[in-house]
């Protein structure tokens, strides 16, 4: 079939307001429930991160209260460490976005931490969204759209997405740990922030943006990005 692009964070943590490292990177669903879909449809999946570093799952992320039992949070567990896309990732400043025919960011808090900030993201982020490419982007990976920015303008300003919320982030206990609100920030850059109900499935289609607001959104953002393929 074709060749997806799932760009991931490469940092193990992030770091809060008071200077302490929380552990994290990706989070599981975000990751598995997109790599099932589009490997079922038949897709070839390249994984890339800032300096081809192997992307680390979130620990809290497998937990058996995120995965509806401990059942599928070994489940979860199970593809991820068969996943050998994430243990030979390439390095984001060596993707060749003609390559790839759709990009998908998951997210976790690691993106908050590097690709919130990072140069090489931005770009190909610019260049996806110019291409008309289909272009998915989860939770906290929106947090990689701040990166896309040209002589101070969001390449992402004026579109409608989805995020991780400031209510979320409250009711996850971080909001007051945070250096910055996702929510926040993307709202001051121009991007429209559509806010859905806390935790449910909620996703946003502008033009060949798909963004989805929580891990519960990634497999219906997935299954939007699958109907754009074609």
């Amino acid at each position: 079939m074709s060749k997806i692009l799932f760009v991931m964070t490469g940092v193990d943590y992030w770091t809060l307001a008071d200077g302490t490292r929380h552990p994290t990177g990706f989070w599981a669903e975000e990751a598995v429930a997109p790599y099932e879909a589009f490997k079922a449809a038949g897709h070839e999946i390249v994984v890339a991160t800032p300096g081809g570093v192997v992307p680390t799952v979130d620990k809290g992320s497998l937990a058996a209260q995120y995965n509806g039992g401990q059942e599928n949070a070994d489940r979860v567990a199970g593809v991820l460490a068969a996943a050998t896309e994430l243990q030979h990732p390439i390095s984001l400043q060596d993707v060749n976005l003609d390559e790839y025919a759709a990009v998908y960011y998951p997210g976790g808090h690691g993106p908050m931490e590097d690709l919130a900030v990072d140069a090489d993201s931005g770009k190909l982020l610019t260049l996806a969204l110019e291409s008309g490419k289909p272009l998915g982007v989860v939770c906290h990976g929106p947090a990689a759209l701040l990166a896309a920015e040209q002589d101070g303008v969001n390449a992402f300003a004026g579109y409608r997405v989805a995020a991780f919320t400031n209510d979320e982030e409250t009711q996850s206990g971080f909001a007051d740990k945070a250096k910055w609100l996702l929510q926040d920030r993307l709202t001051e850059a121009g991007v429209q922030v559509q806010v859905g109900e806390p935790w449910a499935p909620h996703i946003v289609v502008d033009r060949n943006l798909v963004t989805g607001q929580n891990p519960a959104s990634s497999a219906p953002l997935a299954a939007e990005l699958l109907k754009t393929l074609g």
